[in-house]
């Protein structure tokens, strides 16, 4: 098939040379009416998509508008080659370009695909995550980017661009209800002050039920719903342009979240399951799991509370040097900041949990950033030189609490895979409270660990991105940057409850081994078996030897990276271009417990703490060949790319069951072919659509003994499909739009998004696989031909497909890496089941 594929491209980018018969002509700009007038802002400054050597999505705000995009996870059905996932919180957010993306739930890695709102980056691809509001243009770069955006990034560059103010008074408002009590009212105003200025406002406000059925047990939980949503957003823009050579945008904006999210559904139930049940004879879990039921179990509370706040402005002054270049500074300061609670073990037992308290978890950020670029032109070469510079404060809370349940859960769970044949009975544990009196006692429950990190990272750099007009037909690129990058982290760390479980093993080895033999082993077994019982016994947040413990680590990096690009317009219906480029991503430092038998980061399983916890910086060296066509007197694009990326030192963050690990993979490749098309079929019907083949693979052989089968929990990496990473995915939609008499006009959208199938685990465990899936959205319309007022009806996931996100292991019910084991439990975070509603929207 995808030699088939190829061919039709290739014919399609060829026949258009081959049928002219003039050489290359020179290019005048096109009527606004047709497809090849789209621009884009791909290399800071405005041209015509088809003109620009990148492979690039662009979508306008009709077609935004159309699917009902509202944020960057909704972008996804739009972009071939684009996934974007949560986890245990809408915080968590993750974008992965052609299978490349970073992986976990770790502030402490930054983002391999970088998204930028008005020209400010955000740090985390969670901190970009909301209400984006007002749109005018979302443009989706593929490909690391680092000569012409801010900040460096590896993978690519999701670029929003809002609506501006204008000097026309304008008034908006929107309505929308939906299925599972969805309610949404929006509204904006623009409002010129003079000739010489304007201001816009935007305010939204939403909510809706859960998805989820939550079955709390005891509780305290209280909520029986989970992934609702509650928030509201509030934008205000001033536009000043004292004279016809400056302009000066304003902008500051404000998001709260007060939401439940997010629970975990069972995607394989193990063992484990009597042992809950028999803890929890209230609510207990279902033997047998069916995640689609959408039926969570968690006594303690996923409250979320998640604020996003900033200023920034951005001035553009026409300067009367070098030829009337153009200088942009764009400031910005940047506030953020999440709490949620967590049921650890997402189970209605009283395991494992963290409160929804600032003190207890809380992950922020604050930003301030600066960039200055200088754009100019001559008759041969279009130059840009920049600088960037950003002081990112990072602050992270993270603590565990230890329940009632998790005591005697963990003692049964471990003689049971100590001694099978007394399987999973709940009268025969290990260890209990010295109240009890066993012969081996040991206290767990209460604050098991308060840790708390802050890191300072501070980014600069220069970097130029040059074309030179060799001809009229041949462009030559070069862009080059340098980068600094520094970051310092103090880590404290500390056990409220003393770790006491831990530490009286620890104290008394000998009674370890007593209490296994009073359980029915002999003396060699229950020798052989006692470390394993230790090692299960002082997980890191009841690990009393991190008790106490004050870190402090620094890192510095000085890299170059850049880009070449060479360019030939064979005629005004194509151009042809190749590209070779180094992309880069910063290293850091893994904020979370880590502990191994060494005490280094690369040891294997163990309890002793690691005090060096920073990773190396993630390069890539990307090449590209691709063409751009035009058709049909510029109603037709046709746009292809062959790409070939390697990836050294790539950064994967995968959680284990217990914690989440660090660890940099020698090599990655992604290549394959990347195509789009934009056809405007008739003067009613545009169609918009394309495909991605990534072939995205892990090297054959990665050193480390985690990657040793059958005990190595990442054994099943080399050579393999790198997770998240579907070899095929296509995107196809189309919008339909008839006037109708008396000035009605009636509108039709329907779009799908297809993926091959792909293992959602970094671990790439077979339960983790998600089959290939299709989601479909659409939408009817009708209203005013000047837009006045409208009326539509929509569907999102409208077949109700299911699918996974991500897959997991169930924290502390996963005991081995290899396939089919009997005790092993696994989660999931779904995909959105099928919602519907009607939205009306006026303006004046």
């Amino acid at each position: 098939m995808a030699k088939a594929v190829a061919a039709v491209l290739m014919m399609a980018f060829v026949s258009p040379l081959l049928a002219q018969d003039a050489p290359a002509q020179q290019r005048d700009e096109e009527e606004a009416t047709t497809l090849a007038a789209v621009t884009v802002t791909a290399q800071k400054r405005e041209e015509a998509m088809q003109d620009v050597p990148i492979m690039v999505t662009a979508l306008p705000e009709q077609l935004l508008r159309d699917t009902g995009v509202r944020d960057v996870k909704d972008v996804q059905v739009l972009v071939p080659g684009l996934t974007v996932t949560s986890t245990q919180s809408e915080a968590q957010t993750t974008a992965r370009i052609r299978g490349i993306g970073t992986v976990g739930d770790n502030a402490g890695l930054e983002s391999s695909v970088g998204i930028l709102i008005d020209g400010v980056y955000r740090p985390r691809n969670g901190v970009g995550f909301g209400d984006l509001g007002e749109l005018e243009r979302i443009e989706v770069l593929k490909g690391p980017q680092g000569t012409v955006f801010g900040k460096n990034t590896s993978a690519g560059v999701i670029n929003v661009l809002t609506r501006r103010p204008h000097y026309q008074q304008e008034v908006e408002a929107e309505l929308t209800v939906g299925n599972y009590g969805a309610l949404g009212v929006s509204g904006a105003l623009n409002q010129p002050l003079s000739d010489r200025a304007a201001f816009r406002v935007y305010a939204a406000k939403r909510e809706r039920d859960g998805f989820s059925e939550v079955r709390t047990g005891a509780g305290p939980r209280q909520d029986k719903e989970d992934g609702d949503q509650n928030f509201h957003t509030l934008r205000g823009q001033l536009l000043l342009e004292p004279t016809d050579t400056l302009d000066i945008r304003i902008a500051a904006d404000f998001t709260s979240r007060e939401e439940n999210c997010c629970v975990g559904m069972t995607t394989v139930r193990g063992a484990t399951a009597n042992i809950i049940n028999a803890l929890s004879p209230d609510e207990g879990v279902v033997l047998v799991a069916d995640p689609f039921d959408r039926v969570a179990y968690s006594n303690r509370s996923t409250e979320q509370d998640i604020k996003d706040k900033g200023v920034s402005a951005e001035v553009n002054w026409d300067t009367p040097w070098f030829g009337g270049a153009t200088l942009t500074s764009i400031t910005a300061q940047r506030e953020w900041g999440s709490i949620n609670g967590l049921d650890f073990d997402f189970t209605s037992a009283d395991i494992l949990y963290r409160n929804p308290e600032k003190d207890e978890s809380f992950t922020g950020f604050d930003t301030f950033s600066q960039e200055l670029r200088l754009t100019g032109s001559t008759e041969s070469i279009d130059w840009m030189v920049g600088a960037f510079y950003a002081d990112e404060d990072l602050s992270r809370n993270e603590t565990y609490r230890i329940g009632a349940a998790y005591e005697p859960y963990l003692s049964i769970a471990l003689l049971s895979m100590i001694n099978p044949a007394l399987g999973a009975s709940p009268t025969a544990p290990l260890f209990l409270s010295q109240a009890s009196g066993r012969p081996f006692g040991t206290v767990f429950a209460g604050f098991g660990a308060d840790d708390h990190y802050k890191q300072n990272a501070t980014s600069a750099a220069l970097f130029t991105n040059n074309t030179w007009h060799a001809t009229d037909a041949l462009d030559l690129t070069l862009g080059l940057r340098y980068t600094r990058e520094k970051k310092q982290l103090h880590s404290a760390y500390s056990n409220p409850n003393g770790g006491a479980g831990c530490g009286a093993m620890l104290a008394n080895p000998a009674q370890v081994v007593g209490a296994l033999v009073a359980r029915g082993l002999t003396v060699a077994q229950a020798t052989a078996a006692a470390p394993s019982v230790v090692g299960f016994s002082c997980l890191p947040w009841a690990n009393p030897l991190h008790n106490g413990r004050v870190t402090d680590q620094e890192r510095e990096e000085k890299e170059w990276s850049g880009t070449l690009k060479v360019a030939y317009r064979w005629n005004e219906q194509l151009m042809t271009y190749a590209s070779a480029a180094r992309g880069y991503k910063a290293g850091g430092f893994n904020l979370d417990r880590v502990q191994s038998n060494t005490g280094l980061s690369s040891g294997t399983a163990g309890i002793v703490p690691v005090n060096d916890t920073s990773f190396e910086g993630e390069f890539v060296d990307s090449y590209e060949l691709g063409a751009k066509t035009t058709w049909l007197d510029g109603n037709l694009l046709l746009n292809g790319t062959l790409f070939h990326q390697t990836y050294d030192d790539f950064q994967l963050n995968s959680f284990l069951g217990t914690s989440f690990v660090v660890r940099s993979i020698p090599e990655v490749t992604s290549k394959g072919l990347d195509a789009e098309m934009m056809w405007q079929a008739t003067k009613g019907l545009l169609l918009q659509g394309g495909f991605t083949y990534a072939r995205t693979r892990y090297a054959d052989t990665i050193p480390g003994a985690d990657f040793v089968a059958p005990n190595g929990a990442l054994y099943k990496l080399p050579g393999s499909q790198v997770s998240f990473a579907p070899d095929w995915s296509a995107s196809l939609g189309a919008t339909y739009e008839r006037g109708f008499g008396s000035g009605l006009v009636g509108r039709f959208n329907i779009g799908a998004k297809y993926m091959s199938d792909y293992n959602t685990g970094s671990d790439l465990d077979v339960e983790k696989a998600q089959d290939a899936f299709t989601v479909v959205n659409a939408r009817l319309g009708f209203g005013r031909d000047d837009n006045r007022w409208m009326v539509e009806l929509w569907a999102q996931n409208l077949f109700d497909e299911e699918y996974v996100q991500v897959g997991f292991d169930a924290p502390l019910q996963n005991v081995s890496p290899v396939p089919g084991n009997p005790f092993n439990s696994y989660n999931a975070f779904l995909g959105a089941p099928r919602t519907y509603g009607v939205t009306f929207r006026v303006a004046y």
